[in-house]
């Protein structure tokens, strides 16, 4: 039986596969959630280039949220990328979820990315 991180490697890797497939030479919006943070990054695989990032690690996210384990921190990276990729002229990405469930605070970064101009 697999351990617990061999499972959400495997299940990080089947995602990003099926993402490539259909990405058609578009960048993609990876995000990754842990126990106290959340991060998301837009990346360009064809280059192997970060075009554009955000984390509730950022210092003018930080003192602004209560904490960065929320729906609200999350809606706020979403919103700060979204406008960093439109800065970089990146509108259309792919939304790579990894191995995170398409719910709460992967979710509420995705409707903010695309209330920020994000295309996906």
């Amino acid at each position: 039986m697999a351990s617990r991180k061999e499972a959400l490697v495997r299940r990080a890797n089947r995602v990003r596969r099926q993402i490539k497939a259909v990405a058609n030479g578009r960048p993609r919006l990876s995000v990754h959630r842990s126990s106290k943070n959340i991060y998301a990054q837009i990346i360009d695989d064809v280059a192997g280039r970060t075009l554009a990032a955000a984390s509730t690690l950022d210092t003018g996210l930080r003192s602004s949220l209560k904490t960065g384990a929320d729906v609200a921190a999350a809606a706020a990276v979403g919103k700060l990328v979204a406008e960093r990729a439109v800065k970089a002229g990146v509108n259309e990405v792919v939304f790579d979820r990894g191995a995170f469930i398409y719910h709460g605070r992967i979710k509420a970064l995705a409707d903010a990315a695309r209330e920020g101009g994000l295309t996906f």
